[in-house]
């Protein structure tokens, strides 16, 4: 120990002690967190504790580099100087604030995504206002800060009471044994760095197991590197020729035609086939609930009892049973519900480059000659949704702080006033208030005569579950419970607001889920968390019913054009769902990495490593059971997401490229 660990590397020592205590201590604080989830047998949690503890290793050896570069730099004769006190003191401090730091915000993370760090972390780093001010009203952050600098007080003490700055001070140790102690350190993070990747950690097939592998610092710096995936580069492909063979057979045999048969686009026409029925162009109104899971409602199972609203519409609406969100971020409903397109790897497409100018379902409202409105009760700025909707066609009503992140982009913007507001908090105004909003909108446009379709985003079913005291019978702050209910609550009285209005008959309402309250389980992709409810209330000359057809976020709008009769120009992955055949049916689900097609209540995953899993799913217990693999599923579910990638890197999103 005294060859890897010389007295001038006693604060070294104590540091990486430290670093590994502490990340063994959060290892089994998350495992006895979700106990049941993890599997538990001696193996398993050999391997579990095992993988975590080299990649501890890995991690804390990049910590050791600019300490170490400092050590071997240093003469012996400057030992214990006063800018080496200076320096050794404060670099210390540093590091275990660092440490103490990250690890109270991997509590704070695991409480709210069940995983290490991700991309989601690196996201919030952008977004800082609305996630402090979020920590801040979830947790007592006085009492945090305070006991993050106690730890670090204490441990400064401990470490002085101990000698471990007098050692470091005092030494004698030659160049030459510096540098013999740093070789295996600097070898270890050149290993790590040049080999080494974080889903080498998940080698289990329990996703609970493969998390608490990995180490939170080393995930967020993999985060940091690989936010966004090439398709083709990381994961199974086959011909393009093939795949947009395989997809463009599944709308031809929809009757769609397609303008450019020979390019490598999804362009095509597709026309009302019920000749019956008559073009209508209603106001929309499509309402996108934060985070509200299926099981929440009793309508889908549920005995809460806390979507009074929500189970009345589901017997007066269509209302979709069997229907899945893509993702598991606000930004990737988006990116779903406008584009109609599968999830591709990496960030969502709202957040990445070239994400303006594209075919998205405002397109298809503009040419019916409706007016598009974007409603955000906080800043849109936040998570690139106002560059993303105003560069796409969309005017804005948001709590505007800030700007639209590209100032090229030329929208109408409507600010939420302070007059107009009755209860906010980190991520905005209260639900209430947005829907007041949204009719104040709604009124202006009805005095114009022309149609209107409204995008509104919801906000109060997030942490930290606050909203306005007395509106229902659970306190604000007390839960996810609570703010469900409210949620509903706020949908109730604004459908009742919007009744008295004289465009109420000529609208139609849908509302649907972004993602669920929680996408995390013990499978790779956990399909019932994914399980969202949809409706669409108010629709002219429908009949209410349950459709029990297997279904997801890229199917809403096309199923509500056809339900219009609209024939229109499309460049969307979605179909008609009340046309669809039991052998049409098909979701997708997909994380920032994992990519799934369900059918048939089977699931293929497709990983960044080449990888492709096949599983049957069990919808009574929500289990998975491995598959031989399916060659002809694997190659549909490679077509649909290949393709979905290739459209979004060639520009055949883009709608310049489709005109020509």
């Amino acid at each position: 120990m005294s060859k890897l660990f010389p007295s001038r590397f006693t604060l070294l020592k104590a540091f990486v002690l430290l670093f590994l205590s502490i990340s063994l201590f959060v290892r089994i604080s998350f495992m006895v967190w979700d106990f049941a989830e993890v599997d538990k047998s001696i193996l398993d949690l050999l391997g579990t504790f095992g993988t975590g503890f080299l990649f501890d290793i890995g991690t804390v050896s990049f910590f050791t580099i600019p300490y170490l570069l400092y050590l071997l730099v240093v003469p012996v004769k400057w030992y214990g100087s006063f800018i080496d006190r200076i320096i050794t003191a404060f670099g210390f401090f540093l590091g275990i604030l660092i440490i103490y730091f990250s690890f109270f915000g991997e509590f704070t993370f695991w409480d709210e995504f069940q995983r290490r760090y991700n991309f989601i972390a690196v996201d919030y780093l952008i977004y800082t206002y609305e996630v402090v001010k979020n920590i801040n009203e979830s947790y007592p952050l006085p009492i945090l800060i305070g006991s993050l600098l106690t730890l670090v007080a204490l441990t400064l003490f401990i470490v002085y009471k101990y000698g471990g700055f007098q050692k470091t001070y005092y030494s004698e140790t030659s160049f030459k044994q510096k540098f013999v102690a740093s070789l295996p350190w600097f070898a270890i993070a050149i290993v790590c760095g040049l080999l080494v990747t974080n889903d080498q950690a998940e080698w289990s097939k329990n996703r609970y197991n493969n998390e608490l592998s990995k180490a939170g610092i080393y995930s967020f710096f993999a985060a940091f590197r690989n936010n966004e995936l090439a398709y083709s580069e990381f994961y199974r492909t086959i011909d393009d020729k093939k795949a947009f063979a395989d997809v463009k057979g599944e709308f031809v045999d929809s009757g769609d035609t397609f303008l450019h048969p020979l390019k490598n686009e999804i362009l095509r026409n597709t026309k009302n086939t019920d000749s019956i029925k008559t073009e209508q162009r209603p106001n929309v109104i499509f309402i996108c609930i934060e985070s509200l899971s299926g099981n929440y409602m009793n309508a889908l199972g549920s005995d809460l009892n806390i979507t009074q609203t929500l189970d009345s519409l589901a017997n007066k609406s269509l209302f979709f049973t069997d229907f899945f969100a893509t993702g598991t971020r606000t930004v990737r409903g988006m990116e779903a519900i406008t584009l109609s397109i599968p999830p591709t790897p990496g960030r969502s497409i709202l957040k990445r480059k070239n994400n303006t100018g594209l075919f998205t379902i405002g397109e298809v409202f503009k040419a019916k000659g409706y007016d598009r409105n974007f409603f955000y009760g906080g800043d849109g700025y936040f998570d690139n949704m106002n560059t993303y909707f105003g560069g796409n066609g969309f005017n804005i009503v948001d709590r505007g702080r800030g700007f639209l992140l590209d100032k090229s982009i030329t929208t109408t913007r409507t600010n939420i006033e302070d007059d107009e507001v009755t209860f906010e908090n980190a991520w905005g105004v209260c639900d209430a208030d947005i829907y007041n909003k949204v009719i104040k909108e709604a009124d202006k446009a009805h005095e114009t005569g022309k149609p209107f379709f409204d995008f509104v985003m919801t906000t109060s079913n997030h942490k930290p579950y606050t909203y306005p005291e007395g509106k229902i019978d659970i306190p604000s702050g007390t839960g996810r419970n609570g703010a469900v209910k409210y949620t509903d609550y706020a949908i109730g009285e604004f459908l009742k607001n919007a009744r008295t209005k004289p465009w109420f008959k000529n609208t139609v309402f849908v509302i649907m889920s972004d993602h669920c309250a929680s996408s995390a389980g013990r499978w790779e992709l956990d399909v019932q968390n994914y399980h969202i409810p949809a409706l669409i209330y108010n629709l002219p000359n429908a009949v209410p019913q349950k459709i029990d057809k297997l279904s997801s976020q890229i199917d809403m709008f096309p199923t509500l054009f056809a339900s219009l009769g609209w024939d229109y120009k499309t460049n969307l992955f979605g179909r008609n769902i009340l046309e669809m055949k039991p052998e049409d049916e098909r979701a997708f689900i997909g994380n920032y990495r994992k990519l799934g097609y369900l059918k048939d209540n089977k699931v293929m995953v497709l990983g960044d490593g080449n990888t492709a899993n096949f599983y049957q799913w069990n919808p009574a217990d929500n289990s998975q059971k491995a598959l031989p693999m399916d060659t002809e599923f694997l190659e549909r579910a490679i077509s649909n997401y290949q393709v979905a990638d290739y459209l979004y890197r060639n520009g055949g999103l883009q709608l310049n490229n489709l005109k020509k």
